[in-house]
């Protein structure tokens, strides 16, 4: 990134928009994927495929700490105006991402088998799902190192360029669906051929992106790029990430383990309104990578005032967002409960709990631009602390509130969990800005 503009709500807005606009295109592969394995008019295929994307996405996802990590970590450079570690960052990346998807490669049998004891299926749903993963799991490499891609354009604010390979990678992913599937008739492996080429054409494509990170021969700076110092920081950093995170998907399994108690019709409504929920997600996002970037650039140039301003100008934003979904969903809640399911029952007790959706929002706001800013400061360990006393807090409001409450104590813990990573992350921000004073 060229120079050092001034920080205006503009430039805050350039750079989170086109992410919200990526976001929107991912549920539209999957509404593909199922829609194509649909048409062969079987139950096996489209259960085959959502199985083997569900177990590639939950390995890749443990990698996701590689995108975070080097969005901090980047950011910061370009603060400093270190362009050297700034490259070096990129290929120390690659390199790692590269590396885990070999791994993922080698180790794929003993992957898929524990895969299928913690998740059994029919034999031929198991079947077609080993035939699926067989040929996307040769995807890992370009999948994980394209994290590192992302999270160095997050960092230089190039969330256009994250839009473009976004698109280009779905776009080709849904058009090779739509070849191998309908017109060749290839079935689950065309659908995961379709994913795995589409995969490493994206990684192409990011590559070609970041091309200019392998100017001036900083990106052979083997000596650098392996230092010591900064491989151990980079290794405590996405380690603090990687533990914050799988905290962050075991409240999130135990909330639907527990709703598993209530009746089935209970449990449906629990899904849908999560699907609203992780909308949300979706659409804040932008702003949270806003933060990344702003917030590492800040912290890098020791620029106390810019952190401040990027920190405000970042949550103002995402507290509009957050107010116009709830708005949506106190006023048309009903409606998309009723586009997402037609049994009468779950519509019904959907509604029910349609105030704790209406809520989230404006009290998991908080939480979820912490996690850019802190993420950007590469305050990790604040991250990893803080998560593990919400997740306590979360316990223990489970423990006390569902048994006196049933399904509303669940919903109200998983608010007061967003509550409390507000909070206690909070307490530890005037650090965070005193570490660039």
């Amino acid at each position: 990134m060229a120079g050092n503009p001034r920080l205006t709500h503009g430039r805050v807005l350039k750079i989170a928009i086109p992410i919200v606009i990526s976001n929107a295109t991912v549920p539209l592969l999957g509404v593909v994927d199922t829609g194509v394995v649909g048409q062969l008019g079987q139950a096996a295929p489209i259960g085959a495929v959502g199985i083997g994307a569900v177990i590639l996405g939950a390995i890749f996802w443990v990698f996701g700490f590689l995108r975070m990590g080097t969005a901090g970590m980047t950011a910061q450079a370009v603060g400093a105006g270190d362009t050297g570690e700034s490259r070096a960052l990129l290929m120390r990346a690659l390199l790692i991402g590269g590396a885990a998807g070999l791994v993922i490669i080698l180790l794929q049998i003993p992957l898929i088998w524990g895969a299928f004891q913690l998740s059994p299926a029919s034999a031929e749903v198991e079947s077609l799902a080993r035939s699926y993963l067989n040929i996307r799991i040769f995807s890992a490499p370009a999948a994980i190192a394209g994290y590192g891609i992302t999270g160095w354009l997050v960092a230089q604010e190039r969330t256009r360029a994250v839009l473009v390979l976004q698109v280009f990678t779905n776009g080709a992913n849904i058009g090779l669906d739509l070849l191998f599937v309908l017109q060749l008739h290839w079935g689950v492996e065309g659908v995961a051929l379709a994913t795995l080429m589409s995969e490493w054409g994206g990684f192409g494509l990011g590559l070609w992106l970041v091309r200019d990170g392998f100017h001036g021969g900083y990106w052979r700076d083997w000596a650098r790029i392996f230092d010591r110092v900064i491989l151990r920081r980079m290794a405590i950093v996405n380690g603090d990430i990687m533990l914050r995170s799988v905290l962050l998907q075991v409240a999130f399994v135990s909330f639907l383990f527990f709703g598993a108690q209530f009746d089935d019709t209970t449990l449906a409504a629990n899904q849908i309104l999560l699907q609203l929920m992780f909308v949300t997600a979706y659409g804040m996002d932008g702003f949270a990578f806003a933060a990344e970037a702003l917030v590492g650039q800040a912290l890098g140039a020791r620029n106390r005032g810019g952190l401040r301003r990027s920190v405000m100008i970042t949550c103002f934003w995402g507290g509009v967002v957050v107010v116009l979904f709830s708005l949506s969903f106190a006023l048309a809640g009903g409606l998309m409960i009723d586009a997402l399911t037609t049994a009468p029952d779950v519509r019904l007790v959907a509604r029910d709990y349609l105030p704790w959706i209406i809520a989230a929002p404006l009290l998991g706001m908080v939480s979820w631009m912490f996690d850019g800013i802190f993420i950007g400061a590469t305050r990790t360990a604040d991250m990893r602390n803080m998560m593990i006393v919400s997740v306590l807090i979360y316990g223990a409001c489970i423990l006390t509130l569902v048994p006196v409450w049933g399904n509303h104590g669940l919903w109200a813990s998983l608010n007061l969990f967003f509550v409390a990573r507000g909070i206690t992350l909070g307490l530890r921000y005037p650090a965070l800005e005193r570490a660039a004073a």
